[in-house]
């Protein structure tokens, strides 16, 4: 199948482990289609619908394999041949927009779900009191109004390693959350996986 469809760039992806079980013209096949990096003539309809059982298998492994699918999707994405058109330019859209965002593996380094929720409360609880403050002490108006900010800002932050956590949500929306979160808290955190205070702890006076 290689000298047929006569393309001899492969995509570092052939060296992970899920290339090692696939016949090779398949899996160049399969890699500049989910790229998006094929040549035209590959994407004849009709070539590709003759080839699409063995496809089928090697698209949807390479993309279980980038994270650009998730498992229960495969009931319906890449399942028939008269969809392949349009599953593989949602496939190419999500490797573009996902090709810089950590793998799954990374949210294990933040909070359980159930974990953050908690913290998460009581954000809210911390947020809801400069509220009722704000009508009584008006001389600490711009100070309650920072507070607020900072507050939002943080919940914001703990909400997307939220999304990272959980499990129901697609791996796509995880990643998608993953790579959110390591703008939000920057590179050298996230990777030492240090997340902020829930609330501006910096706000509480010390009672000695």
């Amino acid at each position: 199948m290689l000298g047929e469809f006569g393309w001899a760039h492969v995509h570092p992806a052939q060296d992970r482990k899920v290339g090692a079980a696939m016949p090779l013209g398949e899996l160049i096949l399969a890699v500049g289609l989910l790229t998006g990096s094929a040549p035209p003539a590959w994407e004849d309809p009709a070539l590709l619908q003759a080839h699409f059982p063995v496809l089928r298998f090697v698209l949807t492994s390479l993309a279980l394999d980038w994270e650009i699918l998730d498992p229960r999707e495969t009931r319906y994405i890449l399942a028939r041949p008269e969809d392949l058109a349009s599953d593989l330019k949602l496939l190419r859209d999500r490797y573009q927009d996902l090709k810089d965002a950590p793998p799954l593996v990374d949210c294990l380094r933040f909070p359980d779900r159930s974990t953050i929720n908690e913290l998460l409360v009581h954000n809210r609880a911390y947020r809801n009191s400069t509220e009722a403050r704000q009508p009584i002490e008006l001389t600490h108006r711009a100070d309650i109004l920072s507070a607020q900010r900072e507050a939002d800002l943080l919940y914001q932050i703990w909400d997307t390693a939220r999304d990272a956590r959980c499990e129901y949500y697609y791996i796509t929306v995880r990643r998608q959350a993953l790579k959110r979160l390591r703008e939000l808290i920057g590179q050298e955190a996230y990777l030492k996986g240090e997340l902020p205070p829930h609330v501006p702890l910096w706000r509480y006076q010390v009672i000695e």
